[in-house]
C-alpha cells in the first residue's frame, strides 16, 4: 500500500481500515478502480462503508475535472467550449473555433488562472471536509453545532439561466449545439419542434454519461387540460373557423398521445385512464424519468418521442406515441463542459402556456433568468413580428419582476447570402459582412422604437450577434470567429465566473478556521468586553445607515401608486372598452377569445400573435406609475445595487478593529470570522432581496386577477344565444363595483415592501448577533487544532484576492469607520415613511391625502409594523448591547 491511500483514509477518518486495505495491496491506481463489492469486502461495517464511498466519489469526480483540465490547457486543438463527445466508450474531438493554441496573452492567462483556481477548490474543499469530521468527533458543544452548520453552508451553487427564445425554425437548437459544443444534442432540421416543453442544458458533474430528467405535469394538471380542449375548442363549431390554430393544435395534441384512441371515446374520463401511459409509468406516479446515454446522438434519438412534434422521416421514423404532451420541463446534462459549469441555457417557448403547470414554471424561469436570447432568421430580423412581440410581452417579466441584466437579439443563418454581384469567395464574403452590419443597426434601430421595453432596459444592455452555426463547424465561407459563436462561448465563460465561486468559498473556509483557532487563543476577558463595546456601536451605526434609503424607497413608492390608482380610477372604463370591444374583431371570434379569457383567468394565449391579459390592462397603470422608480430601488445591473447601495455599504468595520486590537491574536482571528460573515449576509441578503422584489412587482397584477376571479367563474357559466353579450356584462359590472381595486392593490405592494424590510432587518441582526455572541463570549477548548490548516487556506485566499479589485489582503476590505457618536432614528424620522414633503421644505402628515383611509384595520397594522421598526431602533439598540455581552 502506498502513502496515497494511507493518507487519504486518515484524512477521511477511516484508519481503522487502513490493514485491510495494505492486506489486499491496494495502491493509489487500485483505489481509484474499486467497485461496491470490493468496497463491501475492505469495509465490512456499514457506516464507515457509506462515508468512503460518498468521498470516493467526490474524488474521483475531482480526478475527471482536474485531468480534463489538463488535456484543455495541453491540446492545441481544443476548443473554448470543450467539444469532446463520447461515443460508445471513445472520445473523440473534433476541432471547432479558437483553438488553445490560437488564444490571445489574456484569454490564456484567464484560462490558466481558472484551471489553478479550480485546483484551489477541490484542494480547499478537501480541508474543510476533514476539518468537519474532526469537529464531529468532538465534545458536542454549542460553538462545534455552530461549526458544523456554518461548514455545511460553504457548498452552495451558483447558476446563471439564460433564456433562448424563438419561433419554430430560427435555430434555436442548432445555436444551443453549436455554443456548448456538441453538434448532435438537440434535434433540429427534419423534426419538428414542440412549442410546449421547456428544454434546460447544462453540465453534468455527477459522471462521464449523457443524461436526461424528464419531468412530467401532474394527472390533475392532464385533466383541467382535456377538460378545457373539450369543452372550448374540439366542440365548438365557430372555433374551429374562427380559430384554426387553436383547433389544430388540440387535434394535434391529442392525436400523437392518443392516436386512434381520442376518436373512439373523447371523453375525459376514458382519456385519464392509466392503460393509456403504460410506457411511462413516472407520469402514473408523479415521478421524474431519467435517460442514460453514452453519446449526445444516442440522448437526442430517445429524447425525440418527449421534446419534439410528430414527423414522417428522419430521427422520427417509427414512434408511434409522443408523449411531449405530458411533459413539463426536460434536463439535460453533458459532461466535460466548462461552459455549462455554472450556467444553464433554457430553450423556452415565446408566450408560456395555458396548462398552468407548465406556466408556472415558464414564469418562473424567466423571471430567473440573467440573459435573454431573442433568436430570429438574419433576413427577416427587423421586421417579423414574432421576436418583437416576445420581447414585448416578456419585458416587464424579464425586467422589473425578473433579473435580467442582458438582452441579446441573435440573428442566425448569418452564411446565408442571396443575389450576390460577385460570386468568387472573396465577393461573398465582403457581401455577408456588409449584409450583417446592416442587419446588426436595423435591429438596433428597432429596439430603440420599444418604449414599453426601454421602460425596463438601457441600450447598454442590448446587444445583436450575427451567427452561422452550420459555418461555425464547416469553416467553407467564415472562419469561426467571423460566425461569432466565439464570441456567445466567451460571454458564456464570463458568466460562470470561476473566480468569484472560489473566492465565496475559500472566503467562508478563511473564516470558519479563523473563528476556530481564535476560540482556542483563551483571550483576556476584558479585551473581549472592549470589543463587543465598539461592535455594538459599529453596528447601530450600520442599522441607520441601512434603514435610511428603505424609508426614502418606501414613500417613493407610496407618492407613486397614489398617482397610479387615480389614473388606473379615471380610465377603468376606457380599458374595459378597448378590451370587451375591439375594433378589429367581432362575433364569434370575439365571442371565442372571451370564452377562453374567462376560462384562463382574464389571460388568453394564442398560437401566433400577441398575448391578451385583462389583468395586465387593469393593472397597466399602476404598473407605469411605478416602473421607473422601482427600476430605480431594485435594478438588475450587476453593477447597480438595491436601495442605493444601502446594503453592501453596511459593515461593522472588523478592518479598523483588527488594527486597534493587533496585539490580541485571538481576537483577529475572531473578527476576520465577522467579516467573512458579514460579506456572506450581504450576499445572502442581495439573493433574498433579487427574489422578493419579483413577489413585490407582480403583486399588483395578482392583486387585479384575484379580486377579478369572481366574474370568471360567473363568465363561464354563460351558454348558448346572447353568451357574449352576458360575459362582458357580467365583467363591467363586476369591475365598475370593485371600487376599492386599484387601491387594495397598492395597498398589498406597500405590505410587501414593508414585509421585505423585515426580512432585511431580521436577517442582519439574528445572523449578525449570533455570530458576535458566538466568536467573542465563547471559549471553548473542546475545538480541534487547525493552526495548520488556517496557514493553508490564509496563502490561496489572499493569492485570490490579488486577482480581483478588493484588496491584497483580508482587512482592507473594510472601509474606514463611523466615529463613536451614534445618531439615532427619532420618531420623527420613523414617521418619515407616511409623510410628504412640500417643495418648500415643509413636513405634512400624508394619511389623508395617500388615501388611506380606505385600508382595512389589518393592513394598516402591517404598515405600521414596519413604522414601528423605525420606532423600536432605539429599543433594539439596547438589546444588541445585551445580547452580545451574554
Amino acid at each position: 500500500m502506498d502513502d496515497f491511500v494511507k493518507r487519504k483514509l486518515t484524512e477521511w477518518r477511516l484508519s481503522d481500515w487502513i490493514e485491510n486495505f495494505q492486506d489486499q495491496g491496494i495502491d493509489e491506481e487500485s483505489f481509484y478502480l474499486l467497485d461496491k463489492d470490493d468496497i463491501k469486502d475492505l469495509i465490512t461495517k456499514v457506516g464507515p462503508r457509506a462515508k468512503f464511498k460518498k468521498r470516493l466519489k467526490s474524488l474521483k469526480g475531482e480526478k475527471n475535472a482536474t485531468n480534463q483540465e489538463h488535456e484543455e490547457t495541453a491540446d492545441s486543438a481544443q476548443v473554448l467550449a470543450n467539444s469532446n463527445t463520447r461515443d460508445k466508450g471513445k472520445r473523440k474531438s473534433e476541432p471547432q473555433g479558437e483553438s488553445s493554441g490560437c488564444l490571445s496573452p489574456t484569454k490564456k492567462r484567464r484560462r490558466d488562472s481558472t484551471y489553478s483556481e479550480k485546483v484551489m477548490l477541490s484542494e480547499v474543499r478537501n480541508i474543510m471536509e476533514c476539518v468537519h469530521d474532526k469537529i464531529l468527533h468532538r465534545e458536542k458543544t454549542k460553538l462545534n453545532a455552530f461549526l458544523e452548520e456554518r461548514i455545511c453552508d460553504l457548498e452552495t451553487e451558483k447558476r446563471e439561466l439564460v433564456g433562448v427564445f424563438g419561433r419554430t425554425g430560427a435555430g434555436k437548437s442548432s445555436l444551443i449545439n453549436a455554443v456548448v459544443g456538441e453538434k448532435d444534442l438537440l434535434p433540429s432540421g427534419s423534426v419538428s419542434a414542440c412549442t410546449t416543453v421547456i428544454i434546460k442544458v447544462e453540465a453534468n458533474k455527477q459522471n462521464q454519461n449523457y443524461e436526461a430528467e424528464i419531468e412530467f405535469i401532474t394527472k390533475e394538471e392532464l385533466k383541467q387540460e382535456l377538460w378545457y380542449l373539450s369543452t372550448f375548442i374540439l366542440n365548438d363549431e365557430d372555433c374551429k373557423d374562427e380559430d384554426a390554430d387553436d383547433y389544430n393544435d388540440a387535434v394535434e395534441m391529442l392525436s400523437a398521445l392518443y392516436g386512434e384512441e381520442r376518436r373512439k371515446n373523447p371523453s375525459v374520463e376514458h382519456l385519464m385512464n392509466d392503460k393509456h401511459f403504460r410506457e411511462i409509468p413516472e407520469f402514473i406516479v408523479s415521478k421524474k424519468k431519467t435517460l442514460t446515454c453514452g453519446s449526445a446522438k444516442e440522448l437526442s434519438a430517445e429524447l425525440v418521442k418527449y421534446t419534439r412534434s410528430s414527423s414522417k422521416y428522419g430521427m422520427a421514423k417509427g414512434i408511434k406515441k409522443w408523449f411531449w404532451p405530458v411533459v413539463k420541463c426536460v434536463t439535460i446534462r453533458v459532461p466535460n463542459n466548462d461552459l455549462l459549469q455554472n450556467v444553464t441555457l433554457v430553450d423556452l417557448p415565446g408566450n408560456g402556456d395555458r396548462n398552468k403547470g407548465r406556466d408556472k414554471m415558464w414564469k418562473g424561469v424567466v423571471q430567473s433568468c440573467s440573459t435573454v436570447w431573442i433568436v430570429t432568421d438574419i433576413n427577416r430580423a427587423a421586421s417579423e413580428k414574432e421576436p418583437w412581440e416576445i420581447l414585448k410581452s416578456a419585458s416587464s417579466l424579464i425586467g422589473n419582476g425578473g433579473q435580467c441584466q442582458h438582452i441579446h437579439f441573435i440573428c442566425t443563418k448569418s452564411d446565408v447570402i442571396e443575389d450576390s454581384d460577385d460570386s468568387s469567395v472573396a465577393g461573398v464574403r465582403a457581401a455577408i459582412f456588409k449584409r450583417n452590419m446592416r442587419a446588426k443597426e436595423e435591429v438596433r434601430r428597432e429596439f430603440r422604437k420599444l418604449k414599453g421595453v426601454q421602460t425596463h432596459f438601457s441600450d447598454d444592455c442590448f446587444k445583436v450577434f450575427t451567427v452561422s452555426s452550420k459555418e461555425f463547424l464547416k469553416k467553407k465561407r467564415l472562419g469561426p470567429d467571423e460566425t461569432e459563436v466565439p464570441k456567445l462561448q466567451e460571454f458564456l465563460y464570463e458568466l460562470n465566473d470561476f473566480h468569484s465561486v472560489t473566492l465565496k468559498y475559500v472566503s467562508g473556509a478563511y473564516g470558519i478556521l479563523s473563528l476556530i483557532q481564535g476560540a482556542s487563543c483563551g483571550e483576556v476577558a476584558g479585551v473581549k468586553a472592549n470589543v463587543c463595546k465598539d461592535l455594538e456601536e459599529n453596528l447601530k451605526c450600520a442599522l441607520d445607515k441601512v434603514f435610511e434609503p428603505m424609508i426614502k424607497s418606501y414613500r417613493a413608492f407610496n407618492k407613486c401608486l397614489m398617482e397610479g390608482v387615480e389614473k388606473s380610477n379615471s380610465s377603468r372604463e376606457s380599458d374595459l372598452k378597448s378590451f370587451l370591444y375591439p375594433k378589429r374583431m367581432k362575433g364569434s371570434a370575439l365571442y371565442g377569445r372571451l370564452k377562453c379569457i374567462v376560462a384562463n383567468n382574464g389571460v388568453y394565449k394564442p398560437k401566433k400573435g400577441k398575448q391578451q391579459n385583462l389583468n395586465e390592462r387593469l393593472a397597466s397603470k399602476l404598473m407605469e406609475s411605478i416602473d421607473e422608480e422601482f427600476r430605480k430601488t431594485f435594478p438588475n445591473e450587476s453593477k447597480c445595487e438595491p436601495f442605493n447601495g444601502a446594503i453592501s455599504s453596511f459593515s461593522l468595520v472588523t478592518g479598523t478593529l483588527v488594527e486597534k486590537y493587533k496585539k490580541y491574536k485571538g481576537v483577529q482571528l475572531q473578527l476576520e470570522f465577522l467579516r467573512t460573515e458579514e460579506e456572506k449576509i450581504k450576499a445572502k441578503l442581495d439573493k433574498t432581496i433579487r427574489e422578493r422584489k419579483k413577489e413585490i412587482y407582480s403583486s399588483l397584477t395578482t392583486s387585479i386577477e384575484e379580486n377579478m376571479q369572481k366574474c370568471y367563474e360567473d363568465a363561464q357559466q354563460c351558454k348558448g344565444k346572447g353568451s357574449l353579450n352576458a360575459m362582458r356584462d357580467i365583467i363591467e359590472q363586476h369591475v365598475r363595483a370593485k371600487v376599492d381595486m386599484f387601491e387594495e392593490s397598492k395597498t398589498v405592494m406597500m405590505l410587501n415592501v414593508a414585509e421585505l424590510v423585515e426580512v432585511i432587518q431580521k436577517i442582519l441582526m439574528e445572523t449578525l448577533l449570533r455570530s458576535m455572541n458566538l466568536s467573542l463570549n465563547t471559549d471553548d477548548q473542546s475545538v480541534p487544532d487547525v493552526k495548520e490548516e488556517l496557514e493553508t487556506v490564509t496563502k490561496k485566499y489572499k493569492a485570490l484576492k490579488k486577482n480581483t479589485h478588493e484588496g491584497t489582503s483580508p482587512v482592507s476590505a473594510d472601509q474606514p469607520g463611523p466615529s463613536s457618536a451614534q445618531v439615532s432614528l427619532s420618531k420623527k424620522t420613523a414617521e418619515a415613511c407616511l409623510t410628504t414633503e412640500d417643495p418648500t421644505g415643509n413636513i405634512e402628515k400624508s394619511n389623508e391625502a395617500s388615501g388611506y383611509q380606505s385600508i382595512n384595520q389589518s393592513s394598516f397594522i402591517h404598515i405600521a409594523s414596519f413604522i414601528q421598526i423605525q420606532i423600536k431602533t432605539e429599543k433594539i439598540n439596547k438589546n444588541i448591547v445585551e445580547i452580545i455581552r451574554g
